[in-house]
């Protein structure tokens, strides 16, 4: 009766390790949300620089989550799991799978001095041909460096370091993997040939043993235990996939799975990820291998994104919702009257990688009133996904349309904003569960439910709204665009100092 149930099973659970709270989400094979739920946690900041979370709470959340679902959703009616994380952690676990210590995150800044060492040591380029990407204290390499110079008796305890979502898989099956799309956080990962590189891991001071398998995203790594199902309520023996990187996820889950395609990211963090079929690397970007087998993303993640106007409302509009926030922007002419905002509020990533980036309203005057902040603050987070967009056509790299996908989708006006900053025609897919939905394609593919990526795409995501640039307000703001650049290299050495 069980199997038989497995067998007829047609919903798929998607689960997003956020950074301030987890989705679970189950979907028909359509791609139709059935049932979805959200359930914060902490961060914490223990020192300055440091920004940590607790990979356990993430579990406890996403088990609320489940069980919250499971009120609605029978649990032998799933046929597959996927789980998608943010970038970058570093969770040391034992052998029998204990976190040892709070992960760092993202944002995490504490591995600065280690990075200047390490690049002044191995070299910059010697990094950058394996690995693609630059060596910066956000990454993982760095933080497991951290943890084998400041807490030697956590790094010799240490069985793997695991990402948000190999740890949830763990949890889900007892095994540990490594999926490809999170490969890029670890350095000695090759970009080109997607396996571990051991001689330039020796380089760096690690070892690749301290690192689990590499499978593919798509990949069926285990099945839900019954140790884990009686936790959830799942039904023992789903079978759960590797999952991915969030952003990779949500990039799917938007739509984009071929060569030129490109995702506009606006959740708590903001950026773009442009689809290529070959590993074309930028020192000032970030390269990841897609969780579409072949394919890699050409990443620009910026700190700025719909959390800027979560705490513009925070601390400045307590009284006003979102809507009436943005309101007030729409009141106001492009270009904000040369009010000027750059959205480093947690210092900044691509393309500058200066964690001593500092959020800035420029241009204030008492003819300028709240509208002007909102908007440039808008305004501000569009300049840095234009920053990225140029940095990343330095390569060849050229993009069309922007599909775009995370909460600030959900604003016309910004959306508009975005438009006619960068020039490009931008398309919002129906769901606002991006992420979530993106990993439950890769649990329907792992599984068999979708023949291939691309019927996948074509089965579940349909856009609902196109907005194209108005030419006019794009030349306004490449004037706008220039200031924005021009204020932060005037300001950065002063970031620097204080």
């Amino acid at each position: 009766m069980e199997r038989l149930n497995r067998i007829m099973a047609k919903l798929l659970l998607g689960i997003d390790i956020g950074t301030s709270a987890c989705k679970v989400a189950v979907f028909e094979k359509s791609g139709k949300v059935i049932a979805q739920t959200n359930k914060p946690y902490k961060l914490y900041y223990p020192n300055p620089g440091w920004v940590e979370q607790n990979p356990d709470e993430w579990w406890n959340a996403i088990v609320d989550g489940i069980k919250e679902i499971l009120k609605t959703v029978s649990a032998d009616d799933i046929a597959g799991i996927g789980i998608d994380g943010q970038s970058w952690s570093a969770i040391p676990v034992d052998k029998a799978g204990n976190c040892l210590h709070n992960t760092p995150i993202w944002m995490d800044t504490r591995a600065r001095d280690i990075c200047e060492r390490v690049v002044s040591e191995v070299g910059f380029d010697e990094i950058f041909e394996v690995a693609g990407n630059g060596f910066e204290p956000a990454y993982t390499t760095p933080k497991m460096l951290w943890f084998k110079e400041n807490k030697p008796e956590i790094y010799n305890n240490t069985y793997k370091f695991l990402q948000s979502n190999s740890y949830i898989g763990m949890k889900l099956t007892g095994n540990m993997t490594q999926d490809l799309s999170q490969g890029y956080g670890i350095h000695f990962f090759d970009m080109k040939k997607c396996q571990y590189d051991e001689k330039l891991a020796g380089k760096l001071g690690l070892t690749v043993d301290k690192v689990p398998e590499l499978v593919e995203c798509h990949s069926v790594i285990g099945e839900v235990t019954e140790e884990a199902a009686k936790i959830t309520g799942l039904a023992v023996g789903t079978k759960v996939v590797a999952g991915g990187l969030d952003a990779a996820c949500g990039t799917l889950g938007a739509g984009v799975y071929k060569k030129g395609q490109t995702q506009e990211q606006g959740g708590q963090a903001g950026g773009m990820s442009i689809c290529l079929d070959e590993a074309v690397a930028h020192p000032k970007l970030i390269l990841s291998p897609h969780v579409v087998p072949g394919h890699w993303l050409l990443q620009g993640g910026t700190v700025g994104g719909g959390g800027v106007l979560r705490w513009f409302k925070s601390e400045l509009g307590k009284n006003e919702s979102f809507d009436e926030l943005t309101a007030l922007a729409e009141n106001i002419a492009p270009g904000s009257d040369g009010v000027t905002f750059l959205p480093y509020m947690a210092g900044e990533r691509s393309p500058i990688w200066n964690a001593d980036a500092k959020g800035v309203f420029y241009g204030l005057g008492f003819d300028k009133t709240k509208g002007h902040m909102v908007r440039a603050a808008l305004e501000g987070v569009a300049y840095s996904l234009e920053h990225n967009l140029r940095t990343a056509a330095q390569t060849g790299v050229e993009v069309g349309e922007l599909l775009a996908m995370g909460g600030s989708a959900n604003s016309i006006l910004w959306t508009q904003i975005k438009a006619d900053v960068t020039g490009k025609v931008i398309k919002v897919p129906a769901s606002d569960t991006a992420t979530t939905l993106g990993a439950a394609i890769l649990a329907g593919v792992g599984i068999g439910m979708y023949e291939s990526f691309e019927s996948a795409v074509k089965e579940t995501i349909v856009v609902t709204r196109e907005q194209k640039p108005n030419m006019e307000n794009h030349e306004k703001y490449k004037k706008s665009m220039e200031l924005y650049l021009e204020l932060y290299e005037d300001l950065k050495d002063t970031f620097s100092k204080y």
